[in-house]
């Protein structure tokens, strides 16, 4: 654990909705320079957690049906599903004390 997963659509369902624990998703692509800026603040906080949150990567450019189901429109999209619902959802890039908050608030 404490690692991020890159999935795809095919794997949403196994990786995320059935996930025992919560699950952050980060839905970003390799254009995106908040995306990017932001990969770096989740690779930091992801250890963290370890245990306690799931962390993965959706590329909105090659997996468009999750992006589609979950209304996202900008990116870097976060989400945080627990159970299969969304709990919290953040959109642009953060610090890594928002998103520690963010996530912290979550769980």
């Amino acid at each position: 654990m404490g690692t991020i997963l890159d999935i795809t659509d095919p794997q949403f369902d196994s990786e995320v909705l059935a996930s025992k624990i919560p699950v952050l998703i980060d839905f970003w692509a390799p254009w995106c320079g908040p995306c990017r800026m932001l990969a770096p603040v989740i690779e930091e906080l992801a250890p963290e957690y370890s245990g306690r949150l799931k962390f993965v990567k959706i590329n909105v450019d090659e997996c468009p049906e999750a992006p589609a189901k979950y209304g996202v429109r900008g990116i870097p999209t976060l989400l945080i599903i627990k159970d299969g619902s969304v709990i919290a959802t953040k959109v642009g890039a953060l610090s890594r004390s928002a998103l520690q908050s963010f996530i912290d608030g979550a769980l």
